[in-house]
């Protein structure tokens, strides 16, 4: 037996459709019941049931009981920054699903992906804030805050303190399945979508991952955090 991680056990968790419906409905951060959950998979409450068990099992996902409920999520960031790897290959290799509609813009304009901002719009943050020294690509994967850019996120309003006290690494790349570019993950990934809600230039849409930004909201969001491009 070969040793090291055991991809393929992981690959076998997410491989199968239901399941791969269910852990993309949780892409966006939200916690869900199982019987939400079977509505995504396309199958009954009760295999849902046993998907959610293995997903568990697996480390994929992560259960919460409020009362006599119990609710389902992805089990951190870092299943979300693999999930959305995974649909930029799939995109690339041109394995698309059929199920398309007016929100495919929407979707690839700006989106949640697990807990961060997704989509042109991110991607746009991204290389303005790489271009104007705010962040630098230390590696292929590898990336990190400037000094300019701790002054700038400080000015801006971010608590760069708690970011970096913070046990969560304070940027990380994640590949955009829509772009196949990169965009911002990690804890400065998280507080910027947050700071796009707290400020009121977006909101998620409901039943979908797409944030949608107002008109004057968007001209905010750039003038506010790319003031340099």
């Amino acid at each position: 037996m070969k040793e090291g991680p055991d991809i393929a056990l992981v690959a076998s968790l997410i491989g199968d459709p239901a399941r791969a419906n269910m852990l993309t409905a949780m892409m966006n951060g939200k916690a869900y019941t199982a019987t939400e959950l079977a509505a995504e998979g396309g199958i009954s409450p009760q295999t849902a049931s046993t998907h959610l068990k293995k997903l568990e099992s697996g480390g994929l996902i992560r259960q919460r009981k409020q009362g006599r409920h119990r609710y389902f999520s992805l089990a951190g960031p870092q299943v979300g920054v693999a999930l959305e790897a995974l649909m930029g290959l799939a995109a690339e290799q041109g394995h698309t699903r059929t199920r398309t509609g007016p929100k495919d813009p929407a979707l690839r304009k700006a989106r949640v992906c697990y807990d961060h901002l997704a989509g042109e719009l991110a991607v746009m943050l991204f290389d303005g804030w790489l271009e104007t020294g705010l962040l630098q690509q230390d590696d292929e994967d590898s990336v990190s805050v400037t000094p300019k850019g701790d002054a700038f996120f400080r000015t801006v309003g971010l608590d760069m303190d708690g970011l970096i006290g913070a046990r969560r690494p304070v940027c990380k790349s994640c590949l955009d399945w829509s772009m196949r570019r990169t965009h911002l993950a990690g804890g400065l990934g998280r507080a910027v979508l947050d700071h796009v809600y707290r400020n009121g230039w977006a909101r998620r849409v409901d039943g979908t991952r797409a944030v949608q930004f107002t008109a004057q909201g968007e001209k905010a969001f750039r003038h506010s955090l790319l003031p340099l491009v």
